[in-house]
């Protein structure tokens, strides 16, 4: 069964600035898997940032903690992630993901190979 996850929310900030990023999933994914928020700059790797697993656990990079936060509407099958203190390094492409294992940790809900599922992303732009 193919998830659909469409993303919204990006935009260009200066620094010390906030953002609210949202993720809608489609069908019965959301309480069923991991939802996944991930960052990709030109030329780095896809680097997680948060995830959400079965509507109840959440996990955050330590690159963001503190400053990150990851939400949940379930009525609305949405994913927030609420971004704060945002420096010019948050800048990129974030896309959300949806995935699952059937055991998952932190490492494994930050890792890209979890995740099936993908967004189209939407980019943030931190100035300084």
């Amino acid at each position: 069964q193919v998830q659909l996850v469409e993303e919204s929310g990006g935009g260009s900030v200066q620094a010390g600035g906030s953002l609210i990023l949202s993720c809608v999933v489609s069908g019965d994914a959301f309480r069923r898997n991991a939802i996944g928020w991930f960052r990709q700059a030109p030329g780095n790797q896809r680097e997680g940032v948060a995830a959400v697993y079965m509507a109840l656990v959440d996990f955050v990079a330590d690159s963001v903690k503190g400053r990150f936060t990851i939400s949940q509407d379930n009525a609305k099958n949405t994913v927030y992630l609420q971004m704060h203190s945002l420096k010019p390094e948050d800048s990129g492409m974030y896309v959300c993901g949806v995935g699952y294992r059937s055991s998952m940790g932190r490492m494994e809900a930050l890792d890209v190979s979890t995740y099936k599922y993908w967004g189209q992303g939407t980019q943030v732009t931190v100035s300084s």
